[in-house]
């Protein structure tokens, strides 16, 4: 694609999204972050503009990819107001992959769709080097004809790539992802907390684990981690906490009782309470093993 491609949002996953691209032959133009060392260091490394306002990303790019925090920060990008990713969008693809609720996802396709432009959600089940590496999974909703638009973008950071549905379906589904990933981590935790307390040894106790019903995606990544107390931030405790919010909230609009979900909320938000949220979501097992956080 002759294109050229801006990020709003450049830490760990934009900042190695944009890498990916660049590495790639995409033509990076601009980049912004409210950190602006932040983005100045990854603009002075790619060669793109340091973009000091969100309608100068706008004014350089034809497609302009968003990583940001939460609802608030991806409403805010889009405001209505003097310096908003909207100004002078008529034309432009906005690439939103943040996870956020799915009506979040709705209103910045009505606001984009206002001004002449698209949007499309592009949701990450994947970390920091699946971003680097190009081997994001990615789960992809609203209008059909603007993912196959972009598609050559997406399949250059993906090793797989799927379509959803309309705008806010690939958020319902990514919030499940998480739901469940949430809830196995906060359920090894609690496993490998009481083997310790046991007295059995956490090495064979993860072997057998790995060989038996309890094995999951969770205990390969997470499992080695909370017995050597390594929390590196990966995903961090605290999106684990908002996350699970999203999906207990979109449990109890559907009128559906989900416990599980909702103990898991009220760890990763205990998680949070005692300064531990930006520590990887592995540090959920600070507590549950004995002598660690009360």
């Amino acid at each position: 694609m002759s294109t050229s491609i801006g990020f709003v949002g450049v830490g760990r996953m934009g900042g190695n999204m944009a890498r990916r691209l660049k590495d790639q032959g995409h033509n990076i133009c601009a980049v912004y972050d409210r950190a602006s060392g932040l983005a100045a260091e990854l603009a002075n490394e790619l060669g793109a503009t340091h973009a000091r306002t969100l309608a100068e990303v706008t004014a350089q790019a034809d497609i302009i990819v968003t990583v940001v925090t939460n609802d608030d920060a991806q409403l805010a990008i889009f405001a209505n107001d003097d310096d908003s990713l909207l100004m002078g969008a008529q034309g432009r693809v906005f690439i939103n992959c943040a996870t956020i609720t799915p009506a979040t996802h709705v209103e910045i396709e009505r606001r984009t769709h206002a001004v002449g432009a698209a949007s499309l959600e592009a949701c990450m089940a994947s970390s920091i080097p699946q971003a680097r590496q190009g081997t994001l999974y990615l789960m992809c909703g609203g209008d059909r004809t603007v993912f196959d638009r972009v598609r050559p973008v997406l399949d250059d950071l993906s090793s797989d790539l799927r379509y959803i549905g309309p705008a806010g379906s690939a958020a319902q589904v990514k919030a499940l992802v998480n739901m469940v990933m949430n809830i196995n981590t906060a359920a090894l935790a609690e496993g490998l907390g009481l083997g310790q307390a046991l007295g059995l040894d956490l090495d064979m106790l993860r072997e057998v684990f790995a060989q038996t019903g309890a094995n999951s995606q969770v205990l390969k990544t997470d499992g080695a981690d909370m017995q050597a107390r390594d929390h590196e931030c990966y995903f961090s405790g605290a999106h684990a906490a908002k996350d699970s919010t999203i999906a207990w909230v979109l449990g109890a609009q559907a009128g559906l009782n989900l416990p599980l979900s909702a103990a898991t909320k009220l760890q990763y938000d205990r998680l949070v309470a005692l300064g531990l949220g930006d520590q990887d979501k592995s540090a959920v097992a600070e507590l549950t093993f004995k002598g660690r956080h009360a």
